[in-house]
């Protein structure tokens, strides 16, 4: 750690105080900071599900959709920040696509309808999604002030509950407990929308 650093741990948790996987975090500088290095990032398919079900990436990062499933299919997004469609297919490798818009991207497969996943693109210099115990943790974070914020497809919270500003000192560790109020969502929110090919 440097001598102007800190670590930041969060942990997101259900009404119940079970931790909950998969949810996004992100964390906004009060003095911004330049744009991390575009990534490559992965999108699996397997057992006819998204894998992770949740994919947080930085504006201008590149995601791969490989298929390492039993079977066919036609990956699509028809969400603001990224529209497109993968053709019908089975273990083959496509061109990975880039996310230059921040915004959530709802993935669909045209073939099954009970697949559904999320990427969601973010301008904020440090993201992630919290581990199977609702975890997320950040090393070396400058000192200062950050807007801290939690996004899950099953978390039913209003937007504003789930933001907060947190302030880390330099050398200090820093903790954050978010628990939220109302129940886990059964299914996931939102779901993908299927439309007409117009492109």
């Amino acid at each position: 750690m440097s001598s102007a650093a800190a670590d930041l741990s969060v942990m997101v948790l259900d009404r119940d105080g079970k931790g909950v996987r998969e949810a996004v975090v992100t964390l906004v500088p009060a003095v911004p900071v330049a744009a991390p290095s575009p990534k490559a990032a992965v999108m699996d398919q397997r057992h006819k599900a998204f894998v992770p079900g949740v994919l947080a990436i930085a504006v201008g990062d590149s995601v791969e959709f490989p298929n390492n499933d039993s079977v066919s299919h036609q990956v699509y997004s028809f969400s603001p920040a990224k529209r497109f469609k993968l053709p019908l297919y089975k273990g083959e490798a496509h061109p990975p696509v880039t996310f230059d818009k921040p915004g959530l991207v709802v993935l669909g497969c045209n073939i099954h309808d009970a697949m559904v996943g999320y990427i969601y693109v973010t301008p904020a210099p440090y993201f992630g999604t919290t581990d199977a115990a609702g975890g997320f943790a950040v090393k070396d974070l400058p000192k200062g002030d950050y807007q801290l914020a939690v996004w899950s497809p099953y978390i039913a919270d209003a937007p504003p509950s789930l933001t907060r500003v947190v302030h880390v000192e330099a050398n200090e560790s820093a903790s954050v407990r978010m628990q939220l109020s109302l129940p886990l969502r059964a299914r996931p929110e939102p779901r993908p929308r299927r439309r007409i090919w117009d492109y």
